[in-house]
């Protein structure tokens, strides 16, 4: 039987036609799409500008040219006057694993120095913090966030939320979510396979 690493290569040549979850359709991971912040707006809950993207608790602020972001130009702080947070909702398959990747740093205009919140999914919730001692406007200091979960439905509700109190929140940018195939449960990877393989069949038919 094909390895999964195999199966992963095949999965890219788009011949799961019927799988179409398995591209994760996660969107908008920068926040580049959304009304223009200029230095940085304030959202409150239930906004949906950010295209993909719901905001909750308090508020958040939607950052652009106020400091660096970690990638294109705009970026969140998960407090606005108080503590927010930000979802988004994405298709997924029940039983696969996912990794998601984030850049974090925190708001240095402002205590407390150490910046907290949570990363939640499905069933799994994980703490972090960023520590903004020395870090500045002009140099964030971001750093790669990593956070797993196993899709318990075909869609899941990925959160960032704020634990502190104030106007100077965590800071979020570059959010990536990935399948796991070195973690894809064995049905799956089987109905994979044989969607792969169907689909080589029918491309040689219409070949010949």
């Amino acid at each position: 039987m094909l390895n999964l690493v195999k199966l992963a290569a095949i999965a890219a040549t788009g011949l799961f036609p019927a799988m179409s979850a398995w591209a994760v359709p996660f969107q908008n991971g920068s926040f580049e799409t959304g009304p223009n912040p200029g230095g940085f707006s304030t959202l409150a809950a239930g906004n949906t500008n950010i295209t993909g993207w719901t905001v909750g608790g308090v508020n958040i602020d939607y950052i652009g040219t106020h400091w660096q972001p970690a990638d294109g130009s705009r970026s969140i702080d998960l407090n606005g006057g108080g503590a927010g947070s930000i979802f988004q909702t994405f298709d997924t398959i029940i039983g696969a694993n996912y990794q998601v990747i984030f850049a974090l740093a925190g708001n240095p205009d402002g205590g407390p120095a150490i910046k907290t919140g949570t990363v939640s999914a499905a069933n799994s919730t994980q703490n972090f913090s960023f520590d903004v001692t020395g870090d500045s406007r002009s140099n964030m200091g971001w750093v790669d966030t990593t956070f797993h979960f196993q899709a318990v439905a075909a869609s899941t509700t990925l959160t960032f939320a704020s634990t502190i109190t104030g106007f100077f929140g965590p800071a979020l940018d570059n959010v990536r979510v990935n399948v796991r195939v070195d973690a894809v449960p064995e049905p799956i990877t089987l109905s994979l396979l044989g969607a792969g393989l169907a689909g080589i069949g029918l491309v040689r038919r219409r070949r010949a």
